[in-house]
C-alpha cells in the first residue's frame, strides 16, 4: 500500500498495537497527510565513518517528497540495478508530527510528536557517489518513488523521551543494523527544534532521524525485518 500525498498515515496504524486506547490516541494525532519527509544525514558517528564522511557539527538535512513514501505492507521494489547501480538500505527511527512547528523549543517539539515507527531510507549509492563527486544535489539518488519505506505508526508514549530507543534491521535472519538513539549526535527533540528553525514543519511531516552503521546492498529476494520494541514488520525485496 503506497502512501499518496492525500492519504493520512492514520490509515496505516500498526496492527501490532493491540490496546484499543493506544490505537485511538494515535489515530487522533495522525490526521494530516504527509507533506514532506525531512531526512537527517550522518546522525550516527560510526555511520559517517563507514562511508568516509566527516562527523557533522550541526544536522545535515535533505528531503524526500511524499511521492517517495511506500509501506512495509507491500514488497520493496528496487530500481533497475543495471541502470542505476546498487540500492542501499538505511534503517532509521522515524517521527511524524501532529502539530505545526516553527522556531520551536525542545518542549514544543516534544508535544508535536504524533507517531513513531521505523523506516528505510533507500539510496542509489553508486549514483549518489557520482553526484557528490560533481558537487551536485543528491535528489536523484534519494527521492525516487519507493525510496522512503515506512512501517506502521505506533504510539510515541511508549518510548519516553526517545533518549534510549533501540531498534534493529534484520535481513534474511541476519542482524544488519542495531540502532540506539542514545548514540545519536543530535537527539530527537533537538533535531525537531533545529529543523523548525531552518524551515517550518507542518502536521503530517515525517522526520527520518538518521541511520546507524551497517548499511549495505539490498538484493532481490531478501526478507527485510524491522523491529522496534514489541513491534515487528516484515517485507520482501523485489
Amino acid at each position: 500500500m503506497s502512501q499518496s500525498p492525500h492519504m493520512s498515515l492514520a490509515d496505516a496504524i500498526s496492527t501490532s498495537v493491540h490496546d484499543d486506547t493506544s490505537v485511538a490516541n494515535v489515530n487522533n494525532r495522525l490526521r494530516a497527510p504527509i507533506g514532506k519527509v525531512v531526512c537527517v544525514g550522518r546522525n550516527y558517528a560510526e555511520h559517517a565513518r563507514e562511508l568516509g564522511n566527516e562527523i557533522p557539527k550541526s544536522p545535515i538535512l535533505f528531503m524526500k517528497p511524499a511521492s517517495s513514501v511506500v509501506s512495509t505492507r507491500n514488497a520493496i521494489v528496487r530500481p533497475d540495478s543495471s541502470v542505476y547501480g546498487d540500492t542501499h538500505y538505511e534503517a532509521e527511527l522515524c517521527i511524524q508530527l501532529s502539530a505545526d512547528l516553527s522556531a520551536a523549543t525542545a518542549e514544543q517539539a516534544k508535544q508535536a510528536i504524533g507517531g513513531v515507527t521505523l523506516g528505510l531510507d533507500l539510496t542509489l549509492r553508486d549514483l549518489q557517489s557520482k553526484l557528490k563527486e560533481k558537487g551536485h544535489p543528491w535528489e536523484r539518488a534519494k527521492c525516487f518513488d519507493g525510496s522512503c519505506v515506512l512501517a506502521d505508526w505506533v504510539d510515541p508514549q511508549a518510548f519516553g523521551d526517545f533518549s534510549q530507543v533501540n531498534y534493529q534491521l534484520i535481513i534474511n535472519d541476519e542482524l544488519k543494523q542495531d540502532g540506539d538513539s542514545a548514540l545519536m549526535l543530535f537527539s530527537v527533540y533537538e533535531l525537531l527544534a533545529e529543523i523548525s528553525h531552518a524551515f517550518s514543519l507542518q502536521a503530517g511531516d515525517v522526520i527520518m532521524t538518521g541511520t546507524p552503521s551497517g548499511v549495505g546492498i539490498l538484493q532481490a529476494g531478501d526478507q527485510v525485518k524491522l523491529k522496534l520494541g514489541a513491534h515487528e514488520w516484515v517485507s520482501q525485496v523485489e
